[in-house]
């Protein structure tokens, strides 16, 4: 009897631990600029930041090292140095206390960035925004990437990882996402962008089907549906008033641009200027 009592605590105990969901975290940490891909015009200013994308590995500081064409871009660095810190270490979009310790510096092809809460006990799992870049680009069209050279994380003064890196594309005068000769061509891009009044997406889609088009904060929260349904495949614009689902105009600030179709999604970001 006492060993049947044994084996049905066992399966007691088993049934509830299965019943316990616990919140999946890949292992390591995944850190990406972002957009992946952004189209300006020649000589505007492009926003970027690199984001941890997903939930992994705590840490508590990190070091990058990003390399990019000086021939198409050029950095503009903030002035305090600490604007440049994304608002997972601030605080902003993150429970951490917001202090930060941050060591910078730059050449004309790349940076160096150490950024450290200084937070007794705080750490991050992402995902979110860990750090900020803008750039100038050149008066000439053309295509470039924007590169993590190199990425260390730390918890407590240790490494952790380990780390995987994207990198960015960014279409200076030149649409991305975009192969004429292919039938599979999935294209989204915002002009003006930036913009201080209204805007249009060029979106594209080698397939009919359900498709759709929203606009979100950098939290990823929705601030508008553009479009939704039912669309037949190929190329058309869709205008945008830079305001939200109630019609208020939207402020100032950086947003996230989502199209869904042919069974993929494309991402870019727009910055509004009021």
């Amino acid at each position: 009897m006492k060993s049947s009592r044994s084996f049905l605590l066992v399966l007691s105990l088993a049934g509830l631990a299965a019943a316990v969901t616990v919140p999946a975290r890949a292992q390591g940490i995944h850190v990406g600029v972002r957009p992946a891909l952004t189209t300006v015009a020649p000589g505007a200013t492009v926003n970027l930041e690199v984001d941890v994308t997903q939930a992994g590995t705590a840490f508590n500081a990190f070091t990058l090292v990003v390399s990019y064409d000086p021939s198409a871009l050029t950095l503009l660095p903030a002035s305090p140095i600490t604007n440049q810190d994304g608002c997972l270490m601030t605080g902003g979009c993150s429970s951490v206390c917001g202090v930060t310790f941050n060591n910078f510096s730059y050449a004309a092809d790349s940076l160096i960035a150490y950024v450290s809460l200084l937070c007794n006990g705080d750490s991050l799992t992402g995902p979110g925004q860990i750090y900020k870049l803008q750039f100038q680009a050149s008066n000439t069209a053309q295509v470039t990437n924007v590169h993590v050279r190199a990425a260390q994380f730390y918890q407590a003064g240790c490494f952790v990882g380990p780390v995987f890196t994207d990198d960015a594309q960014v279409g200076i005068g030149t649409a991305l996402g975009v192969d004429p000769a292919s039938s599979r061509a999935l294209r989204l891009v915002a002009l003006p962008n930036p913009s201080s009044g209204p805007l249009a997406f060029d979106v594209a889609s080698p397939a009919d089907g359900a498709q759709s088009l929203d606009v979100l904060d950098l939290s990823g929260r929705l601030v508008r549906h553009l479009e939704q349904g039912w669309r037949a495949k190929g190329a058309r614009r869709i205008a945008w008033d830079g305001t939200n689902e109630a019609g208020t105009r939207l402020p100032a600030g950086v947003y996230l641009v989502r199209l869904r179709a042919a069974g993929r999604a494309l991402e870019t970001r727009v910055v509004l200027i009021r």
